[in-house]
């Protein structure tokens, strides 16, 4: 009969995490703050996870915001602890650990949360949630949990209250969920004088939010979060009826590999009416033109990007033409700055009344758009690119051409206008 081996890894649990490593639930939520070890924690979570899963094959992975992030933060550290397995393989290409009884361990990103789709999960840890899209759950990692009822956590510091602040608030409550909150006040994980040097450096928003873990404090860089809470306190973001007798405006983010966010917007005195949010990515353009014909709605020339005229290698056709032939008259959208674009969504969203339900994920997205700082030099970077700067470039590219004089707007029309609706 074989003899079993005991592994000694070199990990001690912090006192803080202890509730975690013994928990019972199969869904688990944590807040924490800066440094607190909450990726170490994980990371030996799924480990021994894995080594004691009695299911053939078992699969277990680290999700991160970005698959360069996931490598910087967790790759080292999975290295470590599994370093004592005896028979342990590793491949770095692949951000892989292969275990003795036949269980893995993967690194991801959620950028390429698609990336995913098809394969099966026995546990899995989102790590710093508020900074991915809440698709990368919903579509792909909670189906691939379900055949083999496996377990998640989800770790990270607040980002305002986004689809991490629902996730927490829903853990607090639910019997089936496993919470935990650190602040750095009552962790004792970092010395006073060190939390006293942070509290002088930071300010008082970036302190609560990544020391005390508020989900309260404003998001630094955050473009379009005071107008969208304002809108919200002043009842504009909730039920908007889509008006028959007028045209439906349908502004393009056109992406490749990655996605193609659309806002679709009806123009009503000076009100800016946000009845619809298309977003897809991996298809081809006539799967946004279905979309589009499944709405009752009569559409005004459709708002793509400058980049639309640019002809494909493979088809020798722009995109502008490829609507065009799908029966969609099109036009471009004014080409300004970046900075000009996001100035003009914000002069312009009090006037905007937005229905929740249809544009939920595009308001997300816009909640969270925000820019890059460099926090040693102080000085701002533009925009973060990451999943929410398809909806937000859409959101621009129809506020700018709600802006754009007339005459302007008739020459950048392409092709036939058909009486302002799609026609074929």
């Amino acid at each position: 009969m074989a003899r079993s081996h005991k592994v000694l890894i070199p990990y001690a649990p912090r006192p803080a995490f202890s509730a975690f490593h013994q928990r019972r639930q199969r869904w688990a939520c944590i807040v924490a703050h800066r440094r607190a070890g909450k990726t170490v924690a994980a990371i030996n979570d799924l480990i021994r996870a894995a080594l004691v899963c009695e299911r053939p094959e078992p699969r277990f992975a680290y999700v991160a915001p970005f698959t360069s992030q996931a490598k910087d933060v967790a790759w080292s550290y999975l290295k470590q602890y599994t370093a004592p397995i005896p028979g342990v393989a590793v491949s770095v290409s692949e951000l892989r650990v292969d275990l003795p009884n036949g269980g893995r361990i993967r690194l991801y990103g959620a950028d390429n949360y698609n990336r995913l789709r098809g394969i099966y999960l026995d546990g899995v840890v989102l790590d710093e949630f508020a900074d991915m899209d809440p698709r990368a759950w919903s579509e792909v990692i909670r189906p691939a949990l379900a055949d083999r009822q496996g377990w998640a956590a989800f770790i990270g510091t607040p980002k305002g209250r986004n689809a991490f602040w629902e996730l927490y608030e829903r853990a607090e409550a639910a019997p089936d969920w496993f919470a935990l909150r650190l602040k750095a006040s009552q962790t004792g994980l970092l010395a006073p004088a060190e939390l006293a040097a942070l509290k002088a450096e930071l300010s008082a928003d970036e302190y609560a939010r990544e020391m005390e873990t508020s989900f309260d404090a404003a998001i630094a860089g955050a473009y379009y979060a005071a107008a969208l809470t304002t809108a919200e306190g002043e009842g504009r973001i909730g039920r908007v009826a889509h008006d028959p007798a007028a045209e439906v405006h349908a502004a393009f983010d056109l992406g490749i590999a990655d996605a193609t966010a659309i806002w679709l917007a009806q123009f009503v005195g000076r009100e800016i009416r946000l009845i619809d949010y298309i977003e897809n990515s991996g298809v081809a353009l006539d799967w946004y033109a279905r979309a589009l014909r499944e709405r009752p709605y009569l559409y005004a020339p459709l708002i793509l990007p400058h980049d639309a005229r640019a002809r494909e290698l493979g088809s020798g056709k722009s995109r502008a033409e490829m609507l065009e032939g799908l029966g969609f008259a099109v036009r471009i959208a004014p080409r300004i700055g970046v900075a000009d674009g996001i100035e003009a969504v914000r002069r312009l969203l009090p006037r905007a009344w937005i229905d929740a339900a249809r544009c939920e994920a595009g308001l997300r997205a816009l909640r969270d758009y925000r820019e890059r700082s460099d926090p040693k030099r102080r000085v701002a970077l533009g925009p973060l690119h990451d999943w929410t700067s398809h909806p937000a470039d859409a959101m621009r590219y129809l506020m700018t051409a709600y802006e754009e004089p007339q005459a302007a707007r008739k020459a950048r029309t392409v092709g036939r206008t058909g009486g302002g609706g799609w026609m074929g």
